[in-house]
């Protein structure tokens, strides 16, 4: 009999949240972006180990134009969202550099929460755009496509300064603190390539037994560790021995969506959202007993707080926050 795991916290908003992304940087780790129908909305919340008590404060509301796209309301839609390195909080002026992609295009924002806010376009991709990551530590954007392509974008003139033709969709694009010169690019059709940016070559490649793969990770706690949610399962390569996945594990019976490495535990824990339904689950490595499971309305993407041990999904208009107990 499964056994449903209650949020402990929640945010809730007066309309759905079409997707959110939650800052992991340093100096701005209690960040997030919502976005919803017209804009982004900027909130800093506070959870109880920092603050006594859980609570969040409304930051500011970037609009998204609509140029181009009032007549098709799917391409209005934001389906991924990064925050830029150097973001912070604790500078003066306060600085905060995100991303957002609407279908084939992306919108780089700059404010300073205050008077400043700026928007820039990358146009380039000739479909539907499944992640985004700062590579080369946050010198370029790098971008996955239906379009079966990787490209790699200079932000300050809006270049695409590097293309790599994939075999199928990308699917998810990765960036690691500690092997800054390495971007993981994951492929629908199961194909992981780890590329060397400088040389422009792929340095290794492992293949996911089952497939379409939905989503990949690197682990942040130890980059020889990577994984995808393909076909339902989660698996999960060393790239010490990447012939062989180092575990296979069945998650989501009707197929995943998305996969995410826990950032600072020293066990390998995993959190997943699949379906039947929309359920999200959390479980470690060496374990088929779910940590966390938990039914969702809507599937709008989930994050790890970067700090503390939360795992966070959207659920309709909600954004619900979990405590995991981990080692």
């Amino acid at each position: 009999m499964r056994v449903l795991t209650e949020p402990h916290h929640t945010i809730s908003l007066p309309e759905g949240i079409l997707c959110y992304e939650l800052c992991g940087n340093e100096f701005a780790y209690n960040l997030l972006a919502l976005a919803m129908k017209d804009c982004l909305r900027l909130l800093l919340v506070g959870l109880p180990e920092e603050t006594v008590e859980f609570g969040y404060s409304h930051l500011l509301d970037l609009t998204l134009d609509k140029e181009g796209v009032e007549k098709i309301d799917e391409r209005r839609v934001v389906s991924a969202i990064a925050f830029a390195p150097d973001t912070s909080l604790n500078s003066t002026p306060k600085s905060v550099t995100l991303c957002a992609a609407r279908w084939d295009t992306m919108d780089i924002f700059r404010t300073d929460l205050s008077q400043f806010n700026t928007v820039n376009k990358l146009r380039g991709h000739k479909d539907y755009i499944n992640d985004m990551a700062w590579v080369c530590e946050g010198s370029l954007l790098a971008s996955v496509s239906d379009d079966f392509t990787c490209r790699f974008w200079n932000t300050a003139d809006q270049q695409n300064v590097l293309t790599y033709r994939l075999t199928s969709a990308g699917m998810s694009v990765k960036a690691h603190p500690d092997d800054p010169s390495k971007v993981l690019v994951a492929e629908k059709k199961g194909i992981i390539r780890l590329y060397n940016v400088n040389t422009k070559q792929a340095v290794i490649s492992v293949q996911s037994p089952k497939f379409p793969l939905m989503s990949a990770d690197w682990a942040l706690s130890n980059r020889y560790f990577i994984t995808a949610l393909a076909g339902g399962d989660v698996v999960t390569w060393d790239l010490n021995r990447p012939v062989v996945p180092a575990d296979v594990k069945q998650v989501h019976e009707d197929g995943g969506r998305a996969v995410r490495f826990a950032p600072g535990s020293s066990e390998m824990v995993l959190a997943s959202i699949g379906r039947p339904d929309v359920t999200l689950k959390v479980f470690a490595a060496k374990s088929t007993m779910p940590l966390v499971e938990a039914n969702l309305k809507t599937f709008g993407g989930m994050a790890w707080h970067q700090r503390l041990p939360y795992i966070s999904a959207v659920s309709d208009r909600d954004l619900h926050f979990w405590k995991v107990q981990m080692k």
